[in-house]
């Protein structure tokens, strides 16, 4: 009864990643009836009701409204699963892996796949005689479906939408981002080569690679999440897993508006720059919303301009109908064939942009977008890490020296000043809430020294009760900003006028 399935032809489709990682692609297919599991719950385990009810998988939701009844905050607790529940899944899971045929469920889609084991694990359950109420089964079957077809234990927190990280420190410790602050969690992985396999499954559906001779990685899920891992030798207590998610629903100035992130003015402000191709900088320090504004700053390209973007793992969501999108490649094997980020760079001057995105500046790729910047590529944008608009500016003028240019001090200056425009910075602040805390703009050189000037600025005035930080977005008064004719030409100098006098 139990013996390899034979499942019936259906619609067919792509193969689904690699099912249930390397050890297991490689088990030889076995005919025979399997009557035993690799691995038996323990006996006191199976006899004890208590024990059962333990491993009950429910969910809990807690909804706390606002006295006003505008705001509600949903906070989602993650499912208790015992010692109980990971033993019971083990020996399905085992035995599923012996009863099924592996070739045969990669030759259906997901959704027939995850119907072939439905049924067999709701069979192997009835044989095996295990006492669960129909919600605990239900739960079992989605998490075997999980770690044979998905991303295991990380299906759970990769579907909820307020989870800002995944921060995954060996088999048996997740931790989450919520709202700014970070919880542990009680998800865990069967041991490190659960954990080893899933990361291979993600870096190898876009084309990469980690083991012990390539130990870290970047890449990106299919969402366009950013994915990091690391792993031994190199993370002493097991593969290293971080998940930056990115939202289903795309975000927008809007929404920036209503998290407070910057003002309606401050906003308008952003939406004339981006519109009248200012080249524009955004700065900020490790999860301070750099990717997020630059996105939501991209919503103002007009769609018939050709856009170019080169990223390391393809993060942005442009929404124009005429992008192309680049992104780096590491070394193989031999150490060979790397594509560096000033390689995309370079290249795409060659594609007929009409705006440059780079991702993140990092390194000697800073010179030629400034270059491309200077020489008819008005708004270009990119991002870096600093943690003031100065320190920003500083950082450029480094990142151009590592490139071995040997250019004078004054001349990186002048070419800094004579490419941007604009540097928005964004900060995370102590409370985990987002802000964008400046715009500045870039005017000019006095001697060797450059100049700017903000044209808004974040305050903090105090904290709530709940801790949480008070502040506001206060415009400085510059009535006519040095990109004043460039938002005329566009047409949009009422635009800009409105915003700069209502923020006054």
């Amino acid at each position: 009864m139990f013996g390899k399935r034979s499942f019936a032809d259906g619609d067919r489709a792509p193969p689904p990643p690699a099912v249930a990682g390397a050890e297991i692609a490689t088990r030889p297919q076995r005919q025979e009836v399997v009557e035993k599991p690799a691995a038996p719950a323990p006996a006191a385990a199976v006899a004890d009701p208590a024990a059962k009810r333990a491993g009950s998988d429910a969910v809990h939701r807690k909804v706390t409204s606002s006295a006003d009844g505008e705001k509600a905050v949903i906070t989602e607790v993650v499912r208790e699963q015992s010692d109980y529940y990971h033993a019971t899944k083990t020996q399905i899971y085992s035995a599923l892996l012996n009863t099924i045929d592996l070739a045969q469920l990669a030759q259906l889609d997901h959704k027939q796949a995850a119907e072939e084991i439905r049924d067999i694990v709701a069979e192997l359950v009835a044989i095996k005689n295990v006492s669960m109420s129909g919600v605990e089964q239900d739960h079992l079957v989605q998490d075997i479906i999980n770690d044979v077809l998905g991303y295991g234990p990380l299906e759970p927190l990769l579907a909820r939408d307020d989870i800002a990280d995944i921060m995954v420190n060996g088999a048996h410790r997740v931790f989450i981002e919520v709202q700014g602050k970070v919880q542990l969690t009680n998800v865990r992985f069967r041991d490190n080569q659960q954990l080893m396999n899933i990361c291979q499954r993600i870096v190898s559906q876009v084309g990469r690679r980690v083991d012990e001779s390539s130990p870290i990685c970047d890449a990106r899920l299919i969402d366009g999440s950013r994915v990091n891992v690391i792993a031994p030798p190199l993370a002493l207590d097991g593969p290293t897993l971080t998940i930056r998610k990115f939202r289903r629903d795309k975000l927008t100035m809007k929404d920036l508006q209503n998290w407070a992130s910057i003002s309606p003015e401050g906003a308008k402000v952003l939406g004339v720059i981006g519109a009248s191709r200012c080249n524009v900088l955004i700065s900020g320090g490790t999860g301070s919303g750099k990717t997020t504004l630059l996105n939501c700053m991209t919503a103002y390209i007009d769609p018939t301009e050709r856009v170019i973007t080169c990223e390391d793992a393809a993060e942005l969501q442009l929404q124009q109908p005429h992008v192309v999108r680049l992104e780096t490649r590491p070394p193989n094997l031999e150490g060979q064939g790397a594509i560096t980020m000033r390689d995309l760079v370079k290249n795409c001057l060659r594609m007929r942009p009409e705006r440059i995105i780079v991702g993140e500046v990092r390194g000697p790729e800073a010179f030629d977008l400034l270059q491309a910047m200077n020489t008819g590529h008005d708004g270009s944008m990119g991002t870096l890490h600093a943690n003031s608009p100065r320190e920003a500016v500083s950082r450029l003028e480094s990142m151009i020296t590592m490139g071995g240019y040997g250019l004078p001090s004054k001349t990186i200056r002048e070419m800094v000043v004579g490419s941007i425009d604009v540097i928005v910075q964004a900060a995370r602040l102590r409370d985990g809430s987002r802000r964008i805390t400046h715009i500045t703009e870039v005017l000019g050189l006095e001697g060797e020294v450059i100049i700017t000037q903000d044209l808004f600025v974040y305050e903090i005035t105090g904290e709530d009760k709940d801790g949480k930080i008070i502040g506001r977005h206060r415009s400085t008064g510059i009535a006519r900003p040095r990109f004043w004719d460039r938002a005329r030409y566009y047409g949009l100098e009422r635009e800009l006028a409105e915003a700069l006098d209502a923020a006054e």
